[in-house]
């Protein structure tokens, strides 16, 4: 049986904008057809209208679901360092408390019309619930270790813990530059294929920065707190970025993760290199975290590819797309809601190679759909929400 759709427009996100256009699903949620509202096929057919914007299901491109349950127990405005310290600290819970807030953002994200998500685990404690989800996941397994001495041995880990998911859609990643040696790295290069997709955090606090380029900075203060070894970094006038993807394989894509303070001359550095890189922002997390966001009207006016995320409940009050596209367009008002909604859809799910069946309405995909209401025509409101139809 197939359903047909219809609302004030429809956003295909790899085609324009179709005014009252027409979205037919089959009873297993693929795409048969997307119609303009005059086709001469849909003469006969009966229609299920809605008032709002018809799109496909968000694609959340970072998310951290085994903190699930840290919602509320980091303070505000700590600073990046601060915040690790304090997720490093609190972190521990029972087994049940961690599954059962895992479940409830699983069950969130879904109902807030997220399909896919790139989620990082340091453990396996997230793969039943991931098995029993309706949303599509590809894990990233973290890799962390800034002694040199154990490179080896957080590589193997990682590696044990990639088996307990599903396989092709598993990566193994660096956390970070600040938490990862230049050896980690190169061991992680010898033992992935050029399939392996990484995601690291990048330049979330200047401190990073201030690190490799000065040795300088609130890290210091950080390794001293944790017991963490840093003694074989010498300041070398590059900044975190550099001090990352320099050391991994060339041909393997990678996501950089946050960048609240990539620079032009960043992004140019990857450019030159000759990098795939998508820049996924999670801007509700960096103003909880450091209280401030990307200049993002500098990756668009270089024309990067942007995805969108909303990292954990340790660092944000909700793990909801919706939000996070809400906060970008509140700080620069000049976007368009059509290139915003490719963010947090075909893009995420074209660095996640799954564009095939997600992020975009084409037929021959399953990518979910969603309404989102309260819009004043194609432009985002503060009222906005999304109601999931499939």
């Amino acid at each position: 049986m197939t359903t047909y759709y219809t609302a004030d427009y429809i956003l295909p996100v790899t085609s324009p904008a179709i005014k009252g256009g027409v979205v037919a699903l089959d009873e297993k949620g693929l795409i048969i057809g997307v119609y303009p509202s005059s086709d001469p096929q849909l003469q006969d057919k009966e229609l299920i209208r809605y008032d709002g914007v018809l799109i496909p299901g968000f694609v959340n491109g970072h998310c951290h679901l085994e903190l699930s349950h840290m919602r509320g127990k980091v303070p505000t405005s700590t600073g990046l360092p601060k915040f690790l310290s304090t997720v490093m600290s609190e972190r521990g819970a029972s087994q049940e408390d961690i599954t059962q807030a895992m479940i409830k953002a699983d069950q969130d994200m879904y109902a807030k019309g997220i399909q896919v998500v790139g989620d990082h685990v340091n453990t396996a404690v997230s793969a039943a619930v991931k098995a029993e989800s309706p949303i599509c996941y590809h894990t990233f397994v973290e890799l962390i270790g800034f002694d040199p001495a154990v490179a080896d041995e957080r590589v193997d880990q990682a590696r044990d813990t990639e088996y307990e998911f599903e396989p092709q859609r598993t990566s193994i990643t660096p956390h970070a530059a600040y938490s990862c040696s230049k050896k980690l790295l190169r061991s992680l290069s010898d033992k992935v294929d050029t399939k392996n997709i990484f995601s690291i955090h990048n330049q979330e606090s200047d401190e990073e920065n201030k690190f490799f380029r000065y040795k300088q900075g609130a890290f210091l203060d950080f390794y001293k707190e944790n017991n963490i070894s840093h003694e074989h970094v010498m300041a070398n006038g590059k900044n975190a970025l550099q001090n990352s993807i320099q050391f991994l394989p060339e041909e393997n894509r990678v996501v950089l993760v946050h960048n609240t303070y990539t620079a032009p001359k960043d992004m140019d550095y990857v450019t030159r290199i000759g990098r795939d890189v998508y820049y996924c922002l999670c801007p509700k997390a960096n103003l909880y975290i450091e209280g401030r966001l990307p200049k993002v009207q500098n990756f668009v006016l270089s024309k990067q590819k942007l995805m969108i995320g909303t990292d954990s409940l340790a660092s944000n009050d909700t793990l909801d797309i919706l939000e996070e596209l809400k906060t970008i367009h509140d700080e620069f008002t000049d976007l368009s809601l059509e290139t915003t909604i490719a963010w947090a859809t075909i893009n995420g799910a074209t660095a996640l190679r799954l564009e095939d069946k997600y992020g975009s309405l084409e037929v021959g995909k399953a990518p979910g759909l969603l309404l989102i209401k309260d819009l004043d025509g194609l432009s985002l409101t503060a009222q906005a929400s999304v109601q999931r139809i499939v």
